[in-house]
């Protein structure tokens, strides 16, 4: 099935639930690097979804109430959300699709305002979506 590709620039968007904790989230954007351009921008090929970087987001994961901060990235691509058979570079295009497996990845554990107990989770899972500016070009 058709989709559109995503765009150097193109918006990502967290889900603020990740399995246990609740994050403050905030937008990413990701960073395109393939050869081939939209709208005068690099299309994203896989692999630049590790461009997409949001620190310092707080997050409490009950008992653990006083907040802490950690960083979101992608952890994985939807399975609709590669190219099947378009590439650029031999490189699989990223599409905006539905759905991405999202880590939140604790920096500074939220804590147990009761014991004083740091969270000992390192991370937790959750998912996003991408927000694409591109709506001219379809790919499969």
């Amino acid at each position: 099935m058709a989709d559109h590709p995503l765009i150097d620039g193109d918006h990502v968007q967290f889900e603020p639930v990740f399995m246990a904790a609740f994050v403050t989230v905030a937008p990413g954007t990701i960073t395109g690097s393939g050869k081939s351009v939209a709208g005068g921008k690099k299309i994203c090929v896989e692999g630049d979804e590790a461009s997409v970087v949001v620190a310092g987001c707080n997050y409490v994961a009950p008992p653990f109430d006083t907040p802490g901060t950690g960083t979101i990235k992608i952890a994985k691509l939807g399975p609709d959300q590669l190219s099947l058979i378009t590439t650029d570079s031999a490189k699989k295009i990223i599409l905006k699709g539905r759905y991405f497996i999202a880590k939140f990845q604790v920096q500074q554990p939220a804590v147990d305002p009761k014991t004083s107990a740091p969270d000992p989770q390192p991370s937790y899972p959750g998912k996003g979506h991408f927000i694409t500016t591109n709506f001219k070009i379809t790919i499969d």
